[in-house]
């Protein structure tokens, strides 16, 4: 059988694709102007352009118009950021349900708490640290306090050093906070649980900073599926399935 040959675009994205994961583009970088990647790979101008298109709707560039340093297309992100913003879209056209959210951050969530601690003493765990230390010390809207609130369990994702764990938990930020947020206005008491929820966020970081993994794991565990039973979101979630269902 005959091969079938790449389409002019592709050939552009696999090219930009191999330089980012040889190192030889970083986020950061520029791309070659338009001329240049059509001469180099043998395309048309409009190929890149087509190809250029992609590699923004899936996060990897940013483009700017005119002259100067921010001009053209710059690399934001490797290709992770691209598994992310695909997850993004799956999340927004589909609206997973909470309850498949929740199962997913269980066990993904669980998993990494328990690698990071296995690794306690050589991992960094700062960027969470300071996103504790800014929930604990400053007066914090609902809506800032859960988007921080998310950003710490990205945080320990990152942390791992797994890109792909990264990429996942990137994906579910938008499903994560969304249900946290509706959660929200079915509580007794919002400062009581935010009270109770940093206190929980703390435990998990001293467990995995203690290598403590099995503690670890449980602490996140009972920190994600205390939320979803408080907030009464298992109602919620089922309520909305069948009322999409008639």
């Amino acid at each position: 059988m005959t091969a079938i040959a790449p389409r002019a675009w592709q050939v552009v994205l696999d090219a930009v694709e191999r330089d980012l994961l040889d190192g030889r583009l970083s986020p950061g970088d520029h791309l070659p102007p338009e001329r240049t990647l059509a001469a180099d790979l043998g395309v048309g101008r409009s190929s890149v352009r087509e190809a250029l298109r992609v590699l923004e709707v899936l996060g990897l560039i940013r483009t700017a118009v005119g002259s100067g340093p921010s001009a053209g297309a710059i690399i934001v992100a490797r290709p992770g950021g691209g598994m992310s913003a695909l997850m993004r879209l799956q999340v927004a056209a589909q609206g997973f349900a909470v309850a498949d959210v929740v199962k997913t951050r269980l066990v993904l969530e669980g998993a990494i708490a328990a690698e990071l601690a296995s690794r306690a003493g050589v991992i960094d765990l700062s960027a969470a640290e300071q996103i504790l230390t800014a929930m604990e010390r400053q007066p914090l809207t609902e809506a800032e306090f859960l988007a921080l609130d998310t950003q710490f369990h990205l945080s320990l994702a990152e942390a791992s050093g797994n890109q792909v764990i990264t990429a996942t938990m990137a994906g579910l930020r938008s499903a994560i906070e969304g249900y946290a947020r509706a959660g929200a206005a079915g509580l007794a008491s919002w400062p009581a649980t935010s009270a109770r929820l940093m206190l929980e966020h703390r435990g998990i970081l001293i467990a995995i900073l203690c290598g403590q993994a099995d503690a670890a794991r449980l602490a996140v565990h009972a920190h994600i599926s205390g939320y979803y039973a408080e907030t009464h979101l298992a109602s919620v979630s089922s309520a909305t399935a069948s009322s999409t269902t008639r």
